[in-house]
């Protein structure tokens, strides 16, 4: 399906590119998400007519995005979870768990936007992970998890 872009995407494309992707992710994201519209050539009347404004909208979620980027970077956030004498967790840490953990430091982010790239955490330690607020921006924190034995 063609469709134009309302906003950068990545590995998709740019703002105001008309670009080809699968039926079901321009039916089922993109489009009802408002990230995109289908490429018909009234939308590509609108689109252009609208490009300042869109640009404008793009560049103030930047700067909010680099806002909370700085706040993030270095940031070391504390989980504690019920785990055996091992060390090794019952259930794991996700990231719902770190945005929870987030909000309750002030920080509002998505789960989307945190990058495990080893999966959940399911042990007790320091675990390096990245947050992308924006396509363009990745800020680094440490998330530490604190165990909390349980007597059988």
């Amino acid at each position: 399906m063609q469709i134009i872009l309302l906003e950068k995407i990545a590995n998709v494309g740019n703002l105001g590119d008309v670009v080809k992707v699968k039926n079901g992710y321009a039916r089922n994201y993109l489009i009802p998400e408002g990230k995109a519209k289908r490429a018909t050539a009234e939308n590509l009347k609108l689109i252009e007519a609208k490009r300042a404004e869109l640009e404008a909208a793009a560049g103030a979620k930047f700067a909010a995005a680099q806002a909370v980027a700085e706040k993030l970077e270095g940031l070391v956030v504390r989980i504690t979870q019920k785990a055996g004498v091992d060390g090794r967790l019952f259930g794991s840490v996700t990231n719902v768990d770190i945005v929870e953990a987030l909000k309750a430091q002030g920080i509002a982010v998505e789960k989307a936007m945190i990058r495990m790239p080893e999966g959940t955490l399911k042990h007790v330690g320091d675990f390096a992970l990245t947050v992308a607020p924006h396509t363009d921006l990745v800020a680094n924190i440490t998330v530490t998890v604190v165990g909390e034995t349980v007597q059988g």
